[in-house]
């Protein structure tokens, strides 16, 4: 059985780390490289860096933030936001990225993903997949959840592992910010639905919201941002937790 990961989001704004609830209403959650060295020291198996505005703005990632945060850690570090091609792709991962994230452009693009993948190895390539209910499913956004597209989002997930995913960022917007507990019913049928790993995002508050999308959501991975920026989790906790639980996780030898 793998190892079921736990994974600190930081989504950047203006160099800041900010979280808002259901993609707006951002606040201020500290320094970028501060937290991404605190997070690996506390145990946190991978990070995600998300430049939340770069897409909206039509601008690139922050590429020199990017590489003072690889040269601060030695976890495996995926970084998204505003990326839109193979070169901006190896640019990124020169940058110290090991993975990246692709939404808005691989939905504008489809064939990115292939692209990705056949230069540098489906396990660098992560579609993130924003998700919000419509009626009886869930629809696609990109641009930071600010723009529907129409795409089913079931269909749309296959489709990426199908051109070449190595894993899926699955955010419930309907969930993102709430501290109500990840969507595990979109959890489960995604998980149902492909055979690369999936990451639980948007919901997390306590300890049993992430013990539970592994558990009834079928989990691969559980992300987390406020709940770790603010302190109202620590890492080390709940991994015991979740260990207790019958997960099995890595657990930090002293």
């Amino acid at each position: 059985m793998l190892t079921k990961r736990i994974i600190p989001c930081l989504d950047i704004k203006d160099g800041r780390t900010v979280k808002g609830v259901k993609f707006v209403g951002l606040r201020d959650a500290g320094d970028p490289v501060e937290l991404a060295q605190r997070y690996t020291e506390e145990g946190a198996d991978e990070l995600v860096f998300l430049d939340i505005t770069a897409t909206k703005e039509k601008r690139r990632t922050l590429v020199h933030l990017v590489e003072e945060i690889a040269a601060h850690i030695n976890i495996p570090f995926t970084v998204g936001g505003g990326i839109k091609s193979v070169d901006e792709i190896e640019e990124i991962l020169k940058a110290g990225a090991d993975k990246v994230s692709l939404n808005s452009a691989i939905v504008r693009d489809p064939e990115l993903i292939s692209r990705a993948s056949d230069a540098f190895g489906s396990q660098a390539v992560v579609a993130a997949v924003d998700a919000k209910r419509v009626g009886d499913h869930w629809e696609v956004f990109v641009k930071g959840g600010s723009e529907a597209t129409g795409l089913d989002a079931l269909d749309w997930i296959k489709k990426t592992e199908h051109l070449g995913s190595g894993e899926i960022l699955l955010t419930s917007m309907d969930r993102d910010g709430t501290k109500s507990g990840f969507d595990n019913e979109l959890l489960k049928i995604v998980n149902e639905t492909v055979t690369i790993p999936v990451i639980a995002s948007g919901g997390a508050g306590t300890i049993q919201h992430c013990v539970d999308a592994v558990n009834i959501g079928n989990a691969d991975a559980v992300l987390a941002a406020s709940i770790f920026h603010f302190r109202e989790i620590e890492i080390s906790d709940l991994k015991k937790k979740m260990a207790e639980s019958g997960i099995d996780v890595r657990l930090l030898t002293t």
